[in-house]
């Protein structure tokens, strides 16, 4: 057994180490002179220290696991208690978002007509399973219009860069459609799994690393004895005997890969549909289905005193009903308070996705004057900015809409020509989702020596 893995982001690295630590032979080959994709730390002149991609991480098992493998555990960094509070964008002010089942009901978030429907759906029984309907189509169902247009499409926005008219339910959340299939009310059963939890388990870690998240895959990279950056493929072929081929453009020019049992694609979908679609028309043409979205991150730097908003939260999500040229903002210097310079603030502004496409690709002369004009409206600003950035994706998030079924089992056909999908489409769309799928797959592979 021999594979090649084809990208150098999370997923690609994680597979990589877990097939090193288990004796399984590959090379791994990432266009890029960094690895590490969509994970990347922009440390500033200017002393400010940002995430382009995820802003912060939930520290599950296997994170936790492979953090102290590595070596890493020492630069664990908790977020600030505050963390726990997130806004949503309301009547014109920001206000603290339920986090839980009590808490929506008890809450002033919602109107009495809302709280009323959230209390008829304890009684509520489950509807027959359809896996064509969307995210907004069962929280309305269930919940009601106002639950949807306040609090899961700003949530799905801000997270998924998504339409929740669009995501499949159980693509994107089948932990909610399970709950309903299982116990009838989904309310019911989240408070049944929070009560078999029992009282010792709290909520997950939000944490980062102290010189950013890239440090992971920057340090995975490192450790791995067989990883080629700088280096693409550009074409697969097949030899008599079943292994692949692969044509590479690296700093040395054009030549080939000795071949291959085993192709693991750790490539968002547009990059391994042109690979695949001499050999694998059908697939290449569902993979090359799949959207992902434009999404511009601007950062945004004030001093203090010249924000009146205690910003005590994580920050605070925009419902596309509001008509806000934002999707909202993280607050990033309460979360990690040692990321901007003393006596400043930073605004991680998201300006773009499924929901606002139009305006994720305006130039950075439009954009940066009318982020800083929506933050100084919404968080009673009387200074001009201290700095401001932009990063640009030009594809974002993989969308898991009615597109990603296809992408799915097109994946599944093609474990049996021994390509294994490595990556956020298939895996999930979290850096702990990403981890978790590689670790296994590389489980599988090695099983099979």
């Amino acid at each position: 057994m021999k594979i090649a893995i084809i990208g150098g982001g999370i997923s690609g690295l994680t597979l990589a180490w877990h097939l090193q630590k288990a004796g399984v032979s590959y090379d791994l080959f990432e266009a890029d002179e960094r690895p590490g994709g969509n994970l990347r730390t922009w440390a500033t002149p200017e002393g400010y220290l940002l995430e382009t991609g995820p802003n912060s991480l939930h520290l599950s098992p296997e994170l936790e696991e492979l953090l102290a493998d590595l070596g890493l555990s020492d630069q664990i960094q908790d977020a600030a208690a505050v963390s726990q509070h997130r806004y949503v964008l309301r009547d014109a002010r920001y206000q603290i978002l339920p986090s839980s089942p009590p808490g929506l009901l008890t809450n002033g978030f919602f109107s009495l007509k809302t709280k009323l429907r959230l209390f008829k759906e304890f009684r509520q029984p489950a509807a027959p399973l359809d896996l064509t309907e969307t995210v907004g189509s069962f929280f309305r169902r269930r919940f009601g219009s106002e639950v949807v247009d306040f609090a899961v499409s700003p949530f799905v926005a801000g997270i998924y860069a998504g339409d929740p008219d669009q995501l499949l339910l159980h693509k994107t959340f089948p932990q909610l459609s399970a709950l309903e299939q299982q116990h009838g009310s989904v309310l019911r059963g989240l408070m049944k799994t929070a009560k078999g939890q029992g009282k010792g388990v709290g909520r997950r870690r939000i944490v980062t690393l102290k010189n950013g998240i890239q440090t992971l895959t920057d340090t995975l990279a490192a450790r791995l004895a067989h990883c080629q950056t700088s280096t693409a493929v550009t074409a697969l072929s097949r030899a008599t005997d079943g292994t692949y081929q692969l044509e590479l453009r690296g700093a040395r020019g054009p030549e080939a890969a000795p071949g291959y049992s085993h192709l693991a694609l750790a490539l968002p979908t547009y990059a391994a549909a042109p690979l695949l679609e001499p050999l694998f028309a059908a697939a290449a043409a569902a993979l090359a289905a799949v959207h992902y979205p434009p999404m511009s991150v601007v950062f945004t730097a004030y001093d203090r005193a010249a924000v009146a908003h205690p910003l005590n939260g994580f920050g605070a999500l925009h419902p596309k009903v509001g008509g806000t040229y934002t999707a909202g903002s993280v607050w990033t210097s309460s979360i990690y308070p040692n990321r901007v310079p003393a006596g400043q603030v930073l605004f991680t502004t998201f300006v773009g996705g499924t929901q606002h496409e139009e305006a994720a690709v305006q130039p950075e002369e439009w954009q940066k004057p009318a982020v800083d004009s929506e933050l100084g409206r919404f968080y009673g600003i009387t200074a001009g900015p201290r700095w401001q950035g932009r990063y640009v994706w030009p594809r974002s998030i993989p969308q898991f809409d009615a597109q990603i079924v296809g992408a799915h089992e097109a994946a599944a056909m093609l474990e049996a020509d021994k390509i294994v999908a490595v990556a956020n489409w298939r895996a999930g769309v979290s850096v702990p989702d990403c981890i978790r799928h590689a670790r296994r797959t590389a489980e599988a592979l090695a099983a099979e020596q």
